[in-house]
């Protein structure tokens, strides 16, 4: 039985940085505001129309070169989104014709911030069944353009950017690559962290008021949010440590979702991480969701903290609620 073995990384964000000083032109709020509450400075916005696939292309071209391929290589798409190109079809398909690829399958994921360790898992799995040898993955977020800067919606416009990450997935002999994942969720949290319309359930879907009452515009409980987070993390990262017989003491680099500093904070400190032992670039990025994992997993490789043989370990939390953990021998 082969192994899943990540061998290429990119990441892509739009050209057009926002600092926080520049967002306060655009919403009521302040940089002391938001780097207290997040550690966010700056993020990504598009400048013009563009989708997740758009993004997703000039990730996955930098990705192919790290991993010396060409895209014809790929065998299969995997693609982790809040935000699609459009309602369907998926950004999937939008990639694979973009990348010029014929009859391949492209799968769309749609578990929001843990949405790239579930598409993980899925990846794992084909390769381990021998279905696929190369798997693209990639999560990608155009959050700009559907973000409320009015009064009632700027607590959560401040957090979050755009941009792109891809990781190359390929079978592999070696006793090294993905170890395990761990996929959990709790649907009784469902609308604390939420995006309701356009929606299924309303008859008709467009009703009159969907502008005036807010469900255009992501909903969050900050609080609620922040108490489970900081729990669950450390659960689901510790299952995928003793899953495979390992501690804390045995971390590499923890590369979690980069929701908010304090929550990453929190979890270094229950876990008694050094600040080696993991990870944070949302200073830089804000919230990029499905993205936020691969992004800085590529950059933690171009900085030197992923080496050959490293046990690094990716664990996600958010909306649903979901979390996720995979644990990888590099």
């Amino acid at each position: 039985m082969p192994n899943a073995r990540i061998i290429g990384t990119g990441m892509y964000v739009p050209e057009r940085l926002v600092t926080n000083d520049e967002m306060t032109k655009i919403v009521d709020t302040s940089d002391e505001w938001i780097r207290e509450r997040s550690g966010i400075q700056e993020r990504h916005f598009i400048s013009e129309e563009c989708g997740a696939s758009d993004l997703a292309l000039e990730a996955t071209k930098i990705a192919l070169k790290n991993a010396k391929m060409t895209a014809d290589e790929i065998d299969f798409i995997i693609f982790a989104t809040l935000s699609p190109d459009y309602n369907f079809p998926g950004s999937g398909v939008l990639l694979q014709d973009k990348l010029g690829l014929k009859n391949i399958g492209a799968l769309d994921v749609r578990n929001q911030c843990s949405g790239f360790v579930y598409g993980l898992s899925v990846a794992n799995a084909y390769i381990r069944a021998g279905l696929y040898k190369n798997i693209l993955l990639v999560g990608a977020e155009v959050h700009s353009t559907g973000l409320d800067f009015s009064d009632e919606g700027r607590h959560i416009a401040v957090l979050f950017g755009d941009g792109a990450g891809a990781v190359i997935i390929s079978a592999t002999d070696e006793e090294r690559g993905v170890l395990s994942t761990h996929l959990h969720s709790d649907g009784s949290k469902a609308l604390e962290l939420c995006l309701i319309n356009p929606g299924s359930r309303k008859i008709p879907r467009y009703y009159e008021g969907i502008w005036e009452d807010g469900t255009l515009y992501p909903h969050m409980n900050g609080r609620e949010v922040f108490k489970y987070a900081v729990t669950l993390f450390p659960r689901v990262i510790n299952e995928a440590l003793e899953t495979n017989g390992y501690s804390t003491e045995d971390i590499d680099l923890l590369i979690p979702h980069q929701a908010n500093m304090r929550i990453t904070e929190a979890i270094a400190h229950r876990l008694k991480l050094r600040p080696d032992q993991y990870f944070s670039n949302i200073h830089k990025y804000g919230n990029t969701t499905a993205a936020s994992i691969p992004i800085a997993l590529h950059e933690a490789i171009e900085e030197g903290r992923v080496k050959d043989n490293s046990l690094v370990i990716l664990a996600a939390f958010g909306s649903g609620f979901t979390w996720a953990s995979a644990a990888i021998r590099w």
